[in-house]
């Protein structure tokens, strides 16, 4: 089998010729090593900052050239994707914030090599209406330097590895004006939440076409539904506001797009996973160990209805030892790999930070075990 025929029976619950291998994400410290010079892809802060000085085309050409090499050198069995964003840039404050011309203000974090909105001014003040959220959506345009570098890396593997390429996304939780702020609409404005919920569908809905490459075999779907101890929301709410939603987005890009759909989801979402089967997705990845979720707990509870894809701790990857990371893989490969439906790979991503030493150990690992 090749990575794409062995990706699609872990999916579709037959037995490859071995465990698939993939990662949410390869940061770019990581790629470093593996390709033997310095890269903007997966390199959030150093990427973003070049994209507001301007340097647009050297940015997408290593997107480009430096992604196709990491396939070529590393045997990830899935190609995913990290977005790009041209937008105005904002106006440098000091050595590492910004401001935008919205308010938001955006601070760089040496922790993460990330950039993150801190004040967001127009969520903190605005009295959000039902008028809001009835008016028709904007049809989206392809950002022609994003879709070149998705283009690319698609045709160069589209019959050799499984392609996991973008979307307009999954409704999930719709909290307007932030998490604390919507807990009380929740309560006191549901039909507020529901406008809300049904907007971000279409606008989802709307980019589909515009985000969806026709050679990529399934989407990724990100989102967040919960902290380390449990979901943000009541599964009780979830289920009155939200879950036709997230169902009928999911049926959508299964019947009119053909695809596969994961979901990549952190935190304690253990009292979500009946619902991740009624909202049909093909696979959860992410599987956070130090948010109580137990890999070998989910293959015998739900490892018969979708593939689970993760089993390797983030964290004994960024402050483990080799030991550590092997017997994370070793412990995964013993309760998962049985019967199929698992995907081996970290419970976040191969992020900044992972002891590159660590990462040698999950591969030769995994290799030792990965055969049926």
């Amino acid at each position: 089998m090749n990575s794409k025929e062995r990706v699609l029976a872990a999916l579709e619950g037959r037995i490859p010729d071995r465990v698939p291998w993939g990662e949410f994400a390869v940061d770019f410290d990581t790629v470093e090593r593996i390709i033997g010079h310095e890269t903007y892809f997966r390199a959030k802060a150093r990427s973003q900052i070049a994209f507001w000085e301007g340097r647009h085309d050297e940015v997408a050409e290593s997107y480009r050239r430096d992604h196709i090499e990491l396939h070529r050198r590393l045997e990830l069995d899935i190609v995913t994707f990290p977005m790009a964003t041209w937008e105005i840039p904002p106006r440098r404050i000091d050595g590492s914030t910004w401001e935008d011309r919205y308010g938001r203000v955006f601070k760089y974090s040496a922790l993460t090599e990330d950039i993150t909105c801190v004040r967001d001014p127009a969520n903190e003040a605005k009295k959000f209406t039902l008028a809001d959220f009835r008016r028709e959506p904007a049809v989206p345009e392809r950002d022609s330097r994003s879709w070149a570098v998705v283009d690319a890396v698609v045709r160069e593997y589209k019959d050799k590895k499984f392609i996991c390429g973008p979307s307009g996304g999954i409704v999930g939780l719709v909290l307007p004006g932030g998490l604390e702020k919507a807990s009380f609409a929740l309560v006191e404005e549901p039909e507020l939440i529901d406008a809300a919920t049904a907007r971000a569908r279409r606008e989802q809905d709307l980019a589909d076409p515009v985000l969806i490459h026709p050679d990529s075999d399934a989407v990724l779907l990100a989102h967040d539904f919960g902290h380390k101890t449990g979901p943000f929301i009541g599964p009780e709410m979830f289920r009155r506001h939200f879950l036709e939603a997230n169902k009928a987005r999911v049926r959508r890009l299964h019947r009119d797009f053909e695809k596969k759909v994961i979901l990549h989801s952190c935190g304690n979402v253990n009292s979500y996973l009946d619902f991740f089967v009624e909202i049909g997705i093909d696979g959860y990845q992410s599987i956070q160990q130090t948010a109580g979720m137990d890999i070998c707990g989910l293959k015998r509870s739900h490892g018969a209805r979708f593939t689970l894809w993760g089993g390797v701790s983030l964290e004994n990857l960024v402050a483990g030892t080799p030991d550590e990371v092997r017997r994370d893989v070793s412990r995964a490969m013993a309760c998962a790999k049985e019967g199929g439906r698992f995907i081996l790979g970290t419970s976040h991503s191969i992020a900044v930070g992972s002891r590159y030493d660590n990462v040698m150990a999950m591969i030769d690992e995994y290799h030792r075990l990965a055969d049926y």
